[in-house]
């Protein structure tokens, strides 16, 4: 038993006491515990017997109470009328059926929420990118990038004081108005 295990023992009189917090506790609070994702071990404090199972199944039970939730009213009537044996292995199957497929759901879920969230933000990150000047470049590369730009402009400016600018003849200008 991993030694972050957190044991309850529960007496005869239905307490439960949390060996680890020296505290007693209500399904509710063990219920806590586990969706914290504490492992949680039931026994009995008089003769050590593992309680675990029938204490979770006692947490699903009470939580059904209140929410029309769980298994369906047939299903249950079923169980009750097969035999142990067969109940036990019905439940069980349908359990990990049932659980499987929530799995599969939620890692489904999990998978497109990743997708959309990936979709959202590529053009975010474009946007940032184009605005920041576009994409991320090493010193080197600016430095080239600025001295070949400074190169094509003094060779335009060279080329634009090397020809004389063009004057338009009055000719030309008199038959355009014209």
């Amino acid at each position: 038993m991993p030694s972050e295990t957190v044991v309850i023992k529960k007496y005869g009189n239905r307490r439960l006491y949390d060996t680890s917090g020296s505290r007693y506790v209500n399904l509710d609070e063990i219920a806590a515990l586990i969706r914290k994702g504490k492992p949680v071990q039931v026994v009995d404090a008089k003769t050590g017997e593992d309680l675990t199972r029938v204490t979770l199944t006692q947490i699903i039970t009470e939580d059904a109470k209140d929410k029309p939730t769980g298994l369906p009213l047939e299903l249950l009537r079923q169980l009750i009328v097969a035999s142990d044996q067969a109940r036990q292995e019905f439940v069980m199957w349908y359990l990990k059926s049932a659980f499987d497929t929530y799995e599969s759901v939620q890692e489904a879920v999990q998978n497109r929420l990743g997708e959309m969230q990936s979709a959202i933000l590529s053009p975010v990150e474009s946007m940032k990118r184009l605005l920041s000047g576009g994409p991320r470049s090493t010193p080197q590369d600016d430095q080239s990038e600025l001295k070949a730009l400074r190169k094509r402009v003094s060779e335009l400016e060279s080329r634009s004081k090397k020809r004389p600018p063009k004057k338009r003849s009055r000719g030309v200008a008199n038959r355009a108005r014209g």
